[in-house]
């Protein structure tokens, strides 16, 4: 059993690194099969379709997070901090996700099934900050503003992690986190 896991593992990194270098559609299952050292059959097996290997990577590396992911991160009465903690636990840029943001945020422009993904990711990141916005304030928050500061904060978490994978300015994420706890009211950051 451990060299069919070894051989599908084979297979899924080296999908990851060619659709991140070249692209999902100009990577042939050829060329996988020729870089995780295994027949072009097995690689079928394990993935009757090509979206399949696609797909199995956002799934299986790119994991939804859930309340779980962050839940020792929370510090009452401070949103910033707790943003920022949550920030660094998920991880979205760090060099392991990498690769697989290069090819999320490049495929959901051409495949459905990526940007189902990507929609699915935003909205349980949305959903966690959400969590932990009401978990950080001692104060009440509406919902409809923590549901506007947690997309806010997502979408900044998001652009962070494009603009590691692009290079170039990176939005300030601790800024960004001061802004929502200053916007749900948080006292003492003006």
């Amino acid at each position: 059993m451990k060299a069919a896991t070894d051989r599908r593992t084979r297979i899924l990194d080296a999908a990851e690194e060619l659709f991140a270098v070249d692209g999902f559609d100009a990577t042939p299952t050829a060329r996988v099969a020729e870089a995780a050292s295994v027949p072009k059959g097995l690689v079928f097996y394990y993935f009757p379709r090509k979206i399949d290997l696609l797909l199995t990577l956002l799934q299986e590396r790119l994991p939804t997070p859930t309340k779980d992911t962050v839940a020792d991160v929370v510090r009452r009465g401070d949103p910033a901090a707790s943003l920022l903690a949550m920030h660094r636990r998920l991880g979205l840029e760090d060099h392991d996700s990498l690769v697989l943001r290069t090819i999320i945020f490049r495929e959901s422009g051409t495949h459905p099934e990526v940007r189902d993904h990507l929609r699915k990711l935003r909205r349980s990141l949305v959903e966690l900050t959400e969590s932990a916005l009401e978990q950080a304030a001692e104060w009440s928050v509406a919902a409809k503003l923590r549901r506007q500061a947690a997309e806010t904060f997502v979408s900044v978490m998001l652009d962070h992690a494009n603009a590691r994978r692009a290079g170039g300015a990176l939005p300030d994420v601790q800024g960004a986190a001061a802004v929502v706890a200053l916007a749900i009211g948080a006292p003492g950051l003006a």
